[in-house]
């Protein structure tokens, strides 16, 4: 299994993952021309996308589904609760596959599961992806983590976590009390401090690759980031660190 976050952050996000004959991607956050530069600069292109897969309704998360839904007749697959909530966004599409969080689902040569996260939308989730060999988990845009989160991410080889943002630039930063505490609610992002805490009681042998993703570019830094999660997994020298940024895509990472 191979994956690339092809950009990450308030602005757009969207992971290409692929395995076998099968590629897909979660969310299409930027434009359609731009997932298509992004794809080919790491050497891959639309043709190869057989799935979009979709986490919740906000812009920077479904600003270009529909157009590759209609331009490249790609099936999606999204939530009822997401779709109703989007689909003034969205509009049609061409191949819609509406499933139910926390339902298996087999799109080629992976099984992709999704599972309930914790966000100010009408059903958001994250996912877990397996080809059978390897899995990858993608958790971001989440207040908290819960049991079954922790449960569903536990032997994942691969794992997309939000780092969102650092709590003393939050709280010194440029945004209004009101959106702070949107951020830091149970229903906002995940803390560097929240994040590394958690990929902690994640980390073993199973575990090679953390990438750091949706930072804010306000209330983060990726130094700030690093060293949060460096604490969580300097006892692991094996997990590498990558850090997803908001306009280039990270370099192919195969599991």
């Amino acid at each position: 299994m191979r994956f690339s976050v092809l950009g990450s952050g308030s602005r757009g996000n969207s992971v290409y993952i692929e395995s076998g004959r099968t590629g897909i991607l979660i969310d299409a956050g930027f434009s359609g021309k731009e997932i298509e530069a992004r794809l080919q600069s790491i050497g891959r292109d639309l043709a190869r996308v057989h799935a979009l897969c979709i986490t919740h309704e906000h812009n920077d998360h479904i600003c270009g589904v529909g157009v590759l839904s209609r331009r490249c007749k790609i099936p999606t697959y999204i939530n009822g609760g997401t779709f109703a909530a989007g689909e003034k966004k969205i509009g049609r599409l061409a191949v819609h596959k509406e499933f139910e969080t926390g339902d298996i689902l087999q799109i080629g040569d992976l099984q992709v599961r999704s599972f309930r996260i914790s966000h100010d939308t009408a059903d958001p989730v994250g996912y877990v992806i397996s080809d059978g060999k390897s899995s990858l988990g993608y958790l971001t845009d989440t207040g908290k983590v819960s049991h079954l989160i922790g449960q569903r991410l536990a032997q994942c080889n691969g794992l997309i976590l939000e780092f969102n943002h650092n709590l003393q630039l939050l709280k010194n930063g440029p945004y209004p009390l009101p959106l702070q505490q949107r951020v830091r609610s149970s229903r906002g992002h995940l803390s560097n401090e929240d994040a590394a805490d958690f990929l902690a009681g994640l980390i073993g042998e199973h575990l090679r690759t953390a990438v750091l993703a949706h930072l804010s570019a306000i209330n983060n830094t990726p130094e700030l980031a690093r060293a949060a999660a460096l604490q969580a997994v300097e006892q692991w020298g094996e997990t590498s660190l990558v850090i997803a940024g908001q306009d280039i895509a990270t370099p192919l990472v195969e599991l």
